[in-house]
């Protein structure tokens, strides 16, 4: 047996061991998926026929944050969101980058697929040293093969959820930099301390590959500074016991967008984003996984529109960084709706 058929032995068995792995796939406790509620039909039909404004009507604007990089953080925490659920973290003198996707399809191919609405505002050569990548599940918008295979050819370790790690290995990642985590298990990575935590969502790259992966939500904390990191992920009722677990949060990160009620399982939204946020203790929201590829049938500003309407009902503290705006959460008073700048945009 080789090194890689030992690895492989040991992926299957830690998945067998997984108290989320049952009949040969991954399972959410409650048994959601990935498919709709209630009848297809409107929603085909909306895919045909609707008439929403789902690409931006021009070139939206970006932020350089070179210089700021290179000055030290004032608090211990800054955040730079390059789009998607892509972010840079700079935590404590540490540097953790989310979900890295620097291509330009969220796509298994790269001649079809959703193309980005912007340029990612720094090239993957262009980021100051990284501590580590953690990568929240292996869907396309969030394990691009271009951007890993660039990863590869460095030496920062890698952090993610139970049998993703098959996906890193394939595409040229070392296997000693690659750490495996299953719900509630920890380990620090770079300096940084990565907790998976529950999430209810799916995977998968291919047709037969369903849930053969682990998804999840991470918590990520350094000496001081503590954020929650949401992955993909609809609302459920653990996220409440990961607030008490694990809070409070200096910044919690929620994906708001591409989603549609019938994916209210698997997707959270806007409002449901917002629920969430209470349940884990609050604290200062950055919306995520929105205004880069079109993955649904929402206008491409609805997420942060809405998001900002309910919030200001709420009294819920939310910032909307312009992508590729370095910031340190407590600096910011309030949110910044640039995305009104784009020609057309309402």
């Amino acid at each position: 047996m080789n090194d890689s058929q030992r690895r492989k032995g040991l992926r299957i068995e830690r998945a067998r061991a997984s108290a989320q792995f049952k009949g040969g796939r991954f399972q959410n406790p409650s048994g959601a998926g990935p498919g709709m509620n209630g009848s297809t039909l409107p929603v085909i039909g909306e895919y045909f026929f609707g008439r929403g404004r789902r690409t931006p009507p021009g070139p939206l604007p970006l932020a350089r944050p070179h210089e700021t990089w290179a000055r030290r953080s004032a608090t211990g925490l800054r955040v730079t969101w390059l789009g998607h659920s892509t972010v840079l973290i700079e935590i404590d003198g540490r540097r953790v980058l989310t979900d890295p996707v620097f291509g330009e399809r969220a796509s298994p191919v790269a001649f079809a697929g959703p193309m980005r609405f912007h340029p990612v505002p720094a090239a993957l050569e262009e980021l100051p040293p990284l501590d580590a990548v953690l990568l929240s599940h292996d869907h396309f918008d969030h394990l691009c093969a271009p951007t890993i295979e660039a990863l590869a050819r460095t030496r920062v370790p890698i952090v993610t959820a139970l049998g993703v790690g098959a996906h890193l290995e394939a595409l040229g990642v070392d296997p000693a930099r690659i750490t495996e985590l299953d719900w509630h298990e920890g380990a620090e990575v770079g300096g940084v301390r990565f907790t998976a935590t529950p999430s209810q969502h799916f995977s998968g790259r291919g047709p037969t590959s369903g849930n053969k992966t682990l998804w999840a939500s991470w918590v990520i904390e350094a000496e001081r500074r503590k954020v929650f990191f949401s992955g993909d992920t609809g609302l459920f009722p653990e996220l409440a016991d990961i607030g008490r677990r694990h809070g409070p949060f200096d910044l919690v990160m929620l994906e708001v967008g591409a989603y549609h009620p019938a994916w209210g399982a698997i997707h959270l939204g806007p409002e449901n984003a917002l629920i969430a946020h209470q349940m884990l203790g609050g604290g200062t929201l950055l919306p995520v996984h929105w205004g880069t590829f079109n993955l649904a049938l929402h206008d491409w500003d609805e997420p942060a529109e809405t998001l900002l309407s309910l919030a200001a009902e709420r009294g819920a503290r939310v910032v909307t960084p312009q992508i590729g705006a370095a910031f340190e959460p407590e600096h910011v008073d309030a949110p910044t709706p640039w995305w009104r700048a784009v020609a057309g945009a309402r």
